[in-house]
């Protein structure tokens, strides 16, 4: 076992899974900061924790965790009697992440019924583009409620 591995727990699958996460579209160590911090203590890490555990300059963590913070996905947590900012992953900020972008769903499909409008000339390209207008007008009204059901299903309280 590295040693990365044995004072951090987890850390390939981390690094596997924030590889998945930056294949998707997010920036890599955002992605980074955020899988490690899945496997975090208790008391969350320091910055210098994160720089040690990912192997990066510690203002490479302070812009990630900047850019998690701006996403509601990590918080400071704050201890009596300790200057040292340390960071964890907010408990509902998957949930609420999903149910924020459900917007933008709509407002994408908006935007590829309009382009499929300027197209009118090119039947294929239409009722490709009503399709995944649809689709992305259905993910819209559903991704809230599949939250809320996985919520119930678990006896969590709903997000507001």
């Amino acid at each position: 076992m590295a040693d990365a591995e044995r004072s951090h727990p987890g850390v390939e699958r981390a690094e596997r899974a924030a590889a998945m996460l930056a294949a998707a579209g997010m920036p890599r160590m955002p992605a980074r900061v955020m899988m490690a911090l899945v496997g975090s203590p208790d008391e969350g890490y320091s910055a210098a924790d994160l720089a040690e555990r990912l192997g990066v300059s510690p203002a490479a963590v302070s812009g990630a965790v900047r850019y998690l913070e701006s996403m509601r996905m990590v918080h400071r947590l704050s201890r009596p009697g300790e200057r040292i900012a340390r960071f964890d992953l907010i408990d509902d900020g998957w949930r609420s992440m999903v149910i924020s972008q459900s917007p933008m769903y709509g407002r994408l499909a908006d935007d590829i019924d309009a382009i499929a409008d300027d197209n009118a000339d090119a039947p294929a390209s239409v009722e490709r583009a009503r399709d995944i207008a649809g689709f992305l007008r259905y993910l819209e009204k559903r991704m809230p409620e599949l939250v809320f059901e996985w919520q119930e299903s678990t006896g969590r309280s709903p997000t507001p």
